[in-house]
């Protein structure tokens, strides 16, 4: 069971953020990032947003770290961790300029990524961007396989509806063939309905077990339609400041339960010193490959 980790500093919520991640910086992000990949855990995220409305910003705050900068920034520090974007919105770019910089990336970790992604949800970002709100959905599926498409073909075309190339090539090549893995995010039937026919994971976040049990029903019940292989099914594990170990392996057991076959955790602290601590403690129990 792999266990991937919820970087902090890069997504600054009020009222879950904490005082120290305010004030990192890089030097507080690698040590963290080593930390991870030391002790096994199988990722590292990091989100997306390009300008929060101020409408937002008493909810959602102002400071989200771009992924594919951050990412590649965390690469160069680590040496087997995997680089998770969850998510990258998929409506806010060319499909052509996320294929080109995840493949970038890809190449320069030595096929260490992943491209987490999802449709979006905050309209006035999408206004902001030019972007139509009522299309993410459509625009989502289409850009999806788009990307797929300049991955896997060294010469690559595609004509959509919203998108159109002919005999291009997107290079440096990812490392990964026929391509890197892609995890889609969301907690809708719409968005695991994508997972299912375009991704090879579903990695929500915010829902309980059993409603989680519900989504991956049905995400694999589609895939199966669709005569595709097994669908990974990230969990969202959190793990409290002060969650003893029995606690959590509880917590693990009901989400594997209910259909999850991979964990997204997210630790709570209260200092940079108390994660590392609890990441190390995590790790010892749960990682099967700590170091």
């Amino acid at each position: 069971m792999n266990f991937g980790l919820s970087m902090p500093v890069v997504q600054q919520l009020p009222g879950r953020v904490q005082l120290w991640e305010i004030a990192a910086g890089p030097h507080e992000m690698l040590t963290v990032a080593r930390a991870a990949d030391r002790l096994g855990f199988s990722h590292l995220s990091a989100c997306d947003h390009i300008a929060i409305p101020q409408s937002y910003a008493a909810s959602a705050g102002t400071v989200w770290y771009d992924a594919v900068a951050t990412l590649g920034f965390l690469a160069s520090a680590t040496t087997r961790i995997r680089l998770l974007s969850h998510v990258m919105v998929l409506p806010y770019r060319h499909p052509l300029a996320v294929a080109k910089a995840f493949a970038t990336l890809d190449h320069l970790s030595g096929g260490r990524v992943i491209l987490g992604a999802g449709a979006g949800h905050l309209k006035p970002e999408f206004r902001t961007l030019g972007v139509r709100y009522e299309e993410r959905g459509a625009l989502s599926d289409e850009y999806l396989q788009a990307i797929q498409a300049a991955w896997e073909h060294e010469v690559a075309s595609f004509n959509g509806r919203f998108v159109q190339f002919r005999d291009v090539t997107v290079a440096p090549r990812p490392r990964q063939q026929p391509r890197p893995p892609i995890w889609i995010g969301g907690n809708s039937r719409a968005a695991v309905r994508r997972a299912a026919r375009y991704g090879d994971g579903w990695i929500p976040w915010m829902l309980t077990p059993a409603e989680f049990g519900r989504l991956a029903a049905y995400a694999c019940q589609v895939r199966a339609d669709g005569g595709g292989a097994p669908l990974t099914c990230i969990a969202p594990l959190a793990v409290a400041a002060d969650d003893a170990p029995d606690a959590i392996a509880a917590r693990i057991a009901e989400w594997t339960a209910a259909g999850a076959t991979a964990f997204h955790v997210g630790v709570v602290h209260r200092s940079l010193e108390h994660l590392l601590e609890r990441m190390a403690m995590f790790a010892e129990r749960f990682v099967s490959h700590a170091a």
